[in-house]
């Protein structure tokens, strides 16, 4: 059976008259990246703003291993594992690299670790911070200001902070935007890296860098699934080569 750790299961969200998300299910299984992909409008942004709890489903229900989230706000999902990051950087430009990922995992126990001894807990948290670091690429580059770092480094201590976080089920949204491709490549390995023991999903348009790192793909239009499988299926499918005729062939 497959370890799914996220599902939606037939999600509906309403604007007035519009249906921006329409019956949308998907598996996030853990061990793999499950990308979302589709034209612009399809109803990616709303579908990920679904799952992290920035928007309140209208209809259907978001499972966290076996739970419903649906009545559960952001901060509360958070703390259950799904850790996020947005498409623009939510960093403290002030504060170094490592501060940044400090506060991330204090944010993670909901108190700064208050009940152990304070040495000991001040050595568990700078530890987390500094194993986030390490495993976002960004060992050496603690010390510095996050307003100081590139783009590409800004971006590595987003999901280092996510992974400060504790979380289990990563959603990423479009994190190769405005990136070279020097960067792009580092966090593309980086994202690579990230799904061994963890359920990640990313909605992403640079299509080179999707068909490298989905495992599964799910193809948006106007707010509908009209294809999952895997992206050598996808890559079949007439239903998302016509959906893609003036914005880019996905194959």
């Amino acid at each position: 059976m497959p370890d799914i750790a996220l599902r939606a299961e037939n999600l509906e969200r309403r604007f007035g008259g519009l249906r921006a998300v329409a019956g949308v299910s998907l598996d996030v299984r853990r061990g793999e990246i499950h990308a979302v992909i589709g034209p612009n409008g399809a109803g990616k942004s709303t579908l990920i703003n679904l799952l992290s709890g920035d928007l309140a489903v209208t209809a259907g229900d978001i499972l966290l291993d076996g739970r419903s989230l649906r009545r559960l706000g952001p901060d509360r999902r958070g703390r259950l594992g799904i850790g996020r990051a947005y498409q623009k950087t939510t960093i403290f430009g002030a504060s170094s690299a490592f501060e940044n990922a400090r506060l991330a995992v204090q944010a993670r126990a909901g108190r700064p670790l208050a009940l152990w001894p304070r040495r000991r807990a001040e050595q568990a948290t700078d530890g987390l911070a500094e194993a986030a670091l390490a495993a976002a690429g960004l060992a050496a580059r603690g010390g510095i200001r996050a307003d100081r770092l590139s783009h590409g480094e800004q971006r590595q201590l987003e999901i280092a902070m996510v992974v400060a976080g504790g979380a289990h089920v990563l959603l990423l949204d479009e994190p190769l935007a405005g990136m070279g491709t020097e960067e792009a490549r580092t966090i593309t390995a980086l994202i690579r890296s990230l799904k061994a023991g963890r359920a990640v999903l990313l909605v992403e348009h640079d299509m080179d860098a999707v068909f490298a790192l989905a495992d599964r793909l799910t193809v948006m239009a106007d707010g509908r699934v009209i294809a999952s499988g895997s992206p050598q299926e996808v890559r079949r499918d007439q239903h998302v080569r016509t959906a893609y005729l003036g914005h880019g062939d996905p194959g």
